[in-house]
């Protein structure tokens, strides 16, 4: 068979599957969804046997330590898996809602009810996790989903949708057998192939590196929803708390530095940059987090830098504050007030998630309305720009697009509409 073949069966079996999952009722989804939760649980021992020569092969190929720990699989982590999975069949369905009615002076009524999308493929890197939340949020919504991850998680992912589709299976005779499937080739080929099969697919979206999304952007003739990277701020404004400061800049940045909304780049006003900078970058380094610093932020911090601390600090080039590092590397730069802080964020940020530090609320508003993001914050993390955290269950990315879904994608997000007329025999004249 060949691989245009391959694709188009999957693609057709996937166009089926949809069909038959819009009719399951919104129990029978939930009861499945539980007893995957459950079978993760159950193989926790097996998924981590699948992850380990995962990890190792990454180790090898030279992989970070930040992107290490996104592929990685422990306890903890499947035990999540499993709690966001109950979490999404606790959720409301969102299929069936009715989202407007009005009837018209002719006496013909009209309903906006929500439908699934269809056939959803999902590409992503590194981590594995995302093969439970995609596949969730994707069946919860009667979406068929196709699901092609990173070569580096090959048999982590292999081995969480198995386990999720067996589960499925003995949970509900009528399970559609083709509800979720992994892409079952290696080859960069089959993903311009599948995202040409317009017949069959709806929507495609990426989760990755900025070079994955725009490869698929490129290729795809089905709509792709995408966040590019995700360059993320946080600006430390001149009445700021610097106690709160600190601990959400260093939350921002060190707690998992791999994820797309990580802190990359500190802005700090200069009315408190002479205190709060020596402070933030001693525990930084005490994190190994290297500094990219404008020329300003270098001199107030190149006398510490000597006599405390060997870490590394470097004067940050124009490029830097465009990149999403995924690592231990953070740009800092001193601001001159909150306009210049919101200036820079809407020229290099990526309309991801940016946070204001301050006690200031006329700054804080005004921070609030004029970045231009999908999440912007005030005296909080980045670091929340989360499904989970947002209490929609597990998420299937973060869009950064400004025609439909952005933000966290749940499960509305998931849905499209249609209209229903119901009429007594009206005709247009």
């Amino acid at each position: 068979m060949t691989l245009n073949e391959q694709m188009t069966r999957l693609a057709r079996q996937a166009r089926v599957a949809s069909r038959e999952l819009a009719q399951l009722t919104t129990a029978e989804k939930n009861s499945c969804l539980l007893a995957m939760a459950a079978a993760l649980e159950k193989n926790a021992d097996a998924i981590k046997q699948a992850n380990a020569p995962d990890m190792d092969a990454a180790a090898k190929s030279g992989l970070s330590s930040a992107m290490l720990d996104r592929l990685k699989l422990d306890d903890q982590r499947i035990a999540a898996m499993a709690k966001g999975l109950r979490e999404v069949a606790a959720l409301a369905d969102p299929v069936g809602r009715i989202l407007d009615e009005r009837v018209r002076p002719n006496g013909l009524k009209l309903q906006k009810i929500s439908t699934p999308i269809g056939v959803v493929v999902i590409i992503y890197e590194s981590r594995p996790n995302v093969t439970a939340d995609a596949a969730s949020l994707c069946f919860k919504s009667g979406n068929a989903t196709i699901l092609r991850g990173g070569k580096e998680a090959l048999n982590s992912n292999q081995t969480i949708a198995r386990i999720m589709i067996e589960a499925g299976k003995q949970a509900l005779a009528k399970f559609p057998e083709h509800a979720i499937q992994l892409v079952p080739v290696a080859d960069r080929e089959a993903i311009p192939i599948l995202l040409s099969l317009t017949q069959y697919i709806d929507l495609c979206m990426p989760r990755g590196g900025e070079g994955l999304i725009r490869a698929v952007t490129e290729c795809s003739k089905v709509p792709v929803i995408k966040h590019y990277k995700g360059v993320c701020h946080v600006y430390v404004d001149a009445d700021a708390d610097l106690k709160m400061a600190g601990e959400i800049a260093m939350n921002a940045k060190v707690q998992r530095p791999a994820v797309c909304n990580a802190m990359e780049t500190l802005l700090v006003d200069k009315a408190v940059a002479e205190k709060f900078l020596p402070q933030i970058a001693t525990r930084l380094w005490e994190k190994h987090v290297e500094l990219r610093a404008d020329e300003d932020s270098v001199k107030l911090l190149d006398a510490i830098r000597n006599t405390q601390h060997a870490a590394k600090i470097r004067r940050a080039t124009e490029q830097d504050f465009y990149t999403e590092y995924n690592d231990y590397i953070l740009n800092v730069r001193v601001v001159d007030g909150v306009k210049a802080a919101i200036d820079h964020i809407n020229q290099y940020g990526s309309a991801h998630s940016d946070s204001i530090v301050t006690k200031n609320e006329a700054h804080a508003k005004q921070f609030l309305a004029e970045v231009d993001s999908a999440a912007v914050y005030w005296n909080a993390s980045t670091r929340f720009t989360d499904g989970g955290e947002f209490g929609m269950g597990a998420e299937i990315g973060i869009s950064t697009d400004k025609i439909g879904a952005r933000g966290p994608m749940g499960l509305e997000e998931l849905t499209s509409y249609k209209w229903i007329g119901i009429g007594t025999g009206q005709v247009r004249t």
